[in-house]
């Protein structure tokens, strides 16, 4: 089995991934039993000053540092369950020590296994003015939308001032629903939930659309490579989409809607 790397950049979404990756092993090859993962975390603190002016290049350095202690402690390949952070990684640069599955290629590639036609995106202030998710829909005929300018606050209010600290409020819950709810009339067919700490507030019970967890997905993604179902991806980071940039890195592995269906038989 192959050595998984977590490239942790937010505390809350990358514990959800490294979970959820060791209970596909659960589930799969038995009791206690999941391939080896290593996760590296540089405090996100130390990067907010540069989100906030825009310096995504210096995020990337530090980013690239995680990834390089990942390869020394003998992982693989990486995933960074983080989606804002692939911002960042997308940089032109250096290539990053380790291959990476793609967040955005992995949920999309779900999004358009269901047939969806228009999804909603629910994420940090900077991934909804931002162009990953509308580039990464688009270039599977997917329209991406986002909420309105009010409720983009509210959702990344919920983010940094609660989710980003562990906090699940039923007031954040009430107003991601109610957020949810108006894109389900501007006609999307489903809602992406691509910060990787919004599973833990909205569940698929208590949301007006289907979900694409990013999260659960990444992790469903990341386990298929790493029991040899998928292949190794190919992307070191850099421009992503662009003709032999990362091929189609999340094509196996993404499970259902909720991204906890249709586990893998522990036969394969």
């Amino acid at each position: 089995m192959r050595h998984l790397g977590i490239l942790a950049h937010s505390t809350e979404g990358a514990a959800l991934c490294f979970l959820s990756f060791c209970q596909e092993g659960f589930a799969a090859l038995g009791p206690h039993e999941h391939p080896d993962v290593t996760m590296d975390c540089i405090a996100l603190a130390r990067s907010m000053p540069a989100w906030d002016a825009g310096d995504h290049a210096s995020i990337r350095d530090t980013l690239a540092v995680s990834v390089a202690r990942l390869a020394r402690a003998g992982a693989d390949f990486f995933v960074c369950p983080d989606n804002t952070a692939h911002m960042a990684l997308e940089l032109p640069g250096a290539d990053l020590a380790l291959p990476g599955l793609h967040i955005a290629d992995v949920v999309a590639d779900r999004a358009a296994r269901d047939g969806r036609t228009r999804v909603g995106v629910l994420g940090t202030r900077y991934l909804m003015d931002g162009p990953l998710y509308p580039a990464a829909f688009e270039r599977r005929g997917i329209a991406a939308e986002v909420p309105d300018a009010g409720d983009r606050e509210i959702v990344n209010e919920v983010i940094f001032e609660e989710l980003l600290a562990g906090v699940v409020s039923e007031r954040g819950r009430r107003e991601y629903a109610r957020v949810i709810g108006r894109l389900a009339e501007r006609g999307c067919d489903a809602v992406a939930l691509v910060c990787t700490e919004i599973p833990l507030l909205v569940t698929p019970d208590v949301s007006p659309l289907p979900t694409l967890d990013s999260t659960r997905l990444l992790a469903r993604a990341a386990f298929d490579v790493a029991v040899g179902r998928a292949p190794l991806p190919d992307w070191h980071g850099g421009p992503y989409g662009e003709a032999g940039a990362g091929g189609k890195n999340g094509e196996a592995g993404a499970g259902g809607e909720d991204g906890q269906e249709a586990r893998p038989d522990s036969s394969s």
